[in-house]
């Protein structure tokens, strides 16, 4: 009789290998420069305008080119990875935007620099829901949401490391150096990516034709793991053929995709009316301009605290239980920064609050959504969820501005920045509800092994 080999099962029941974690440190070191390439028009606009001798608002045109590249990227290229592979998609959207980035050094017009901004994002919207995807895939269920928040906690770190980069280099060497060294990284770590990162072995099963692959994989993991001759390698989960993006509103997913869009939206909507505003209007409210950059620092700080801290409870009680509070919090953190009065301690611990909650819950998302779709559509849907919350990114900072104009005062601003927050909590207990239902029509062994439940 042919022996059946259930992969994920069997990597639930090994220790975290070498393999594994080469698959962390890579997939982190994309997401760190992900995040720096996704930054980088920032650092250098005040040089940039300078140069080009255009007035700073006209770069407005420059941010939402980069935004809307990458929301394009993230709703087009990123789903590729479902037909063709999870390697072929990340290594390409690497070099792309690595080449984008060497370009957009020798950029002389402002039109110029908006197109290679433009296509920039579309390869990081290509690369950035594979990694989640890709990462996700090899590790066991037991720490599955610990390693893949912690290898996205890259991204923040890379559009921090930016920024000292950029100071370094800008005074010494002007604008374009900051462009060609976000290009010249991601170029070597392309040709590493070609020469170490494996395929994700989940697809590989899918495909049902890659048994020798896949042996290999499996043998990387565990040097120790022997495997009878003409063995079969299965992952026991849905296969459909088709549009992919339909596939997300199949099989009982319609309210747990759109549950899932709304958050995303929600988050993004949320991190980026902060990040964007928040140092603006501490500094109208009396906060000096220095401490208003610390609070937004911690707001950012906050986040990554909670993405590294959050993954081992998710792990252990689940995405749900974990993320309706997180959002709770963020909401009534974000609240608080409007009505603390003037104590400046109060706002620094309600501002690291409001990053832990709505940039945490968001890091927890991009996980939820890798393993809420099964592998035939884990990109897609990732990529979608990034893709609907791009637009969120978008709204945002417009909303800020609206406020900002229309003279609100400080404590309404901060109230209605607290509603997506709250939004994404609804969200949260719908899918909750949503999921107990689905789960009760599969039997109990997939109930007890869903990472919902």
């Amino acid at each position: 009789m042919q022996t059946v080999i259930d992969v994920p099962a069997w990597i639930d029941q090994r220790r975290l290998s070498r393999t594994q974690l080469l698959v962390l440190v890579l997939c982190a070191a994309t997401a760190i420069l992900d995040g720096f390439d996704a930054q980088i028009i920032g650092y250098v606009a005040p040089a940039l305008a300078e140069s080009l001798k255009v007035a700073r608002p006209s770069l407005s045109t420059v941010f939402a080119a980069g935004t809307s590249g990458l929301m394009l990227g993230c709703l087009f290229i990123a789903p590729l990875a479902d037909w063709l592979g999870r390697r072929r998609v990340i290594i390409g959207s690497v070099l792309f935007f690595s080449v984008m980035s060497l370009a957009t050094a020798r950029a002389d017009s402002l039109e110029a620099v908006i197109a290679l901004r433009f296509l920039t994002g579309l390869g990081l919207g290509g690369s950035m829901p594979n990694i989640i995807a890709l990462t996700a895939e090899y590790f066991p269920a037991r720490s599955r949401a610990t390693m893949t928040m912690t290898m996205f906690t890259g991204f923040p770190l890379g559009a921090s490391l930016g920024g000292f980069l950029a100071a370094h280099l800008i005074p010494q060497y002007g604008w374009p150096s900051v462009f060609i060294a976000g290009g010249l990284l991601p170029l070597v770590l392309g040709a590493l990516l070609w020469l170490r990162l494996p395929e994700s072995i989940r697809y590989l099963v899918a495909k049902g034709t890659m048994a020798a692959r896949v042996e290999a994989i499996l043998r990387r993991i565990d040097r120790q793991a022997s495997f009878p001759a003409g063995a079969k390698f299965v992952s026991h989960e849905e296969h459909a053929h088709g549009l992919t993006v339909r596939h997300l509103f199949r099989e009982g997913r319609t309210l747990g995709t759109i549950a899932i869009w709304v958050m995303y939206f929600m988050s993004l909507l949320d991190i980026f009316l902060l990040s964007s505003w928040l140092p603006t209007v501490l500094h109208d409210r009396g906060l000096s301009l220095g401490l208003s950059v610390v609070a937004t620092a911690l707001l950012q700080g906050g986040g990554v605290v909670a993405s590294l801290s959050l993954g081992r409870v998710v792990d252990r009680l689940g995405f749900l239980v974990v993320m309706l509070p997180t959002y709770v919090v963020a909401g009534v953190a974000i609240a608080l920064i409007g009505s603390g009065g003037d104590s400046v301690i109060l706002l620094m611990v309600t501002t690291f609050l409001a990053g832990a909650g709505v940039i945490g819950g968001q890091t927890c998302l991009n996980v939820l959504a890798a393993v809420y779709y099964p592998t035939y559509i884990r990109s897609t849907g990732v990529g979608w969820g990034l893709g609907i919350g791009r637009v969120g990114s978008i709204v945002g900072p417009i909303l800020g501005g609206l406020m900002l104009h229309a003279q609100w005062d400080h404590s309404s601003i901060f109230l209605a920045a607290s509603v997506p927050a709250f939004i994404a909590a609804v969200a949260v207990f719908v899918m909750t509800r949503t999921e107990r239902t689905r789960l009760a029509q599969v039997s109990a062994a997939e109930a007890l092994a869903s990472p919902l439940d």
